[in-house]
């Protein structure tokens, strides 16, 4: 994604509050307690402290958060155990911006052994804010598949390498989608904005479960993911009387094109739930992800009043403007919205194959 002097959506327009202002949300805080993967923030300006913990980092570490928060992340230390390299993870963490290891957590290298990722977030101008350190359960090898399952780690380990630099970016994002939200929130509709941050987020975290559970590492189902996006928004948005016809081709595209489709996705079933209906007893919304032998086309619909006269969306200079220019940009998509008043909106996006591939 590139920005130019004269895009309304350049850098300096995130310049708004920083990702520890939002992880004091108590909203943000339940979103990353409920995600099944151990999460840890600490601060970099001054001297490094551990601010935020949550519930599952809490279980593996088997430390609370009130023991932890404030801390560097040596406070860990009698918890830690050595990798293969014989390098313990807190100075492992902190030893470098990018870091990748499995490590077994507990005394005598008899406790569960999980994957461990970091990565300095940096704010626009380059300097580094903060420092995000993930831990996964890992799985445990019998001993008759150990040769061949040392060859899949060390294989999995040089993708995760690859893929490094990919996943720095998207998490690059979420702090712009956080930053941009906070700045566009009137007090008014602080609940409604930030329910709609979650969202993202959410279809975010479905992206990075469906990296995990793929075997390639390097494509999405495409169907899939969005019937998974589509599944979540019902049910956290659907009211009585609104009907979902689904209906998706399994297609594996690559995660540069997910990930935006999936935002997308995510933004207009969320604002065909919240506003198409208004007035009325019910409705149809219509997600479709259908592949032919040239490539794929989603559609988004509803049969709901429609866009007021005058107005269009995605409204220049919102976030959801940048989230359809980076659907254009990264996968050489087509994006056309029709709507009328009393007549619902209809979003259609068309993916050639060539451009939707996975990477090699």
């Amino acid at each position: 994604m590139s920005f130019n002097n004269d895009d309304p959506m350049r850098p300096e327009l995130l310049d708004t509050p920083d990702l520890a202002g939002v992880l004091e949300s108590d909203r943000f805080k339940r979103f990353l307690d409920h995600i099944p993967v151990a999460v840890a923030v600490s601060e970099l300006q001054g001297e490094e402290r551990i601010t935020y913990a949550n519930i599952e980092f809490e279980r593996v570490t088997q430390r609370s958060h009130a023991e932890i928060a404030g801390r560097p992340w040596r406070v860990l230390a009698d918890l830690d155990a050595t990798d293969e390299a014989g390098e313990q993870l807190s100075t492992a963490i902190v030893a470098r911006d990018e870091y990748i290891g499995r490590f077994v957590v507990g005394p005598d290298n008899k406790g569960p052994v999980v994957d461990a990722w970091s990565n300095v977030i940096e704010d626009d101008q380059g300097t580094p804010m903060f420092r995000l350190v993930a831990l996964a359960a890992a799985a445990q090898p019998r001993p008759a598949d150990q040769a061949d399952l040392e060859q899949k780690i060390r294989d999995k380990d040089t993708l995760l390498r690859e893929l490094q630099h990919r996943v720095k970016n998207n998490l690059q994002l979420i702090t712009s989608l956080i930053r941009l939200e906070a700045r566009n929130m009137p007090d008014d509709a602080a609940g409604e904005r930030f329910d709609r941050l979650v969202g993202r987020i959410e279809s975010l975290a479905l992206l990075y479960q469906s990296m995990a559970e793929s075997e390639s590492g390097d494509s999405i189902d495409l169907g899939v993911y969005l019937s998974q996006i589509a599944s979540a928004v019902m049910l956290a948005h659907a009211v009585e009387g609104i009907r979902l016809d689904l209906k998706v081709d399994t297609w594996p595209v690559s995660v540069n094109v997910a990930m935006p489709t999936g935002l997308v996705v995510n933004e207009l079933l969320t604002n065909a739930l919240k506003h198409a209906f208004v007035g009325r007893e019910g409705g149809t919304i219509t997600l479709h992800s259908l592949v032919n032998e040239t490539g794929c086309r989603v559609t988004v619909a509803d049969d709901g009043v429609g866009l007021e006269p005058g107005t269009v969306w995605p409204m220049p200079g919102k976030l959801s403007s940048l989230i359809v220019a980076s659907l254009e940009q990264n996968a050489g998509a087509q994006v056309d919205v029709r709507s009328a008043p009393g007549e619902g909106m209809r979003v259609t996006i068309l993916f050639a194959r060539a451009d939707a591939a996975p990477e090699t």
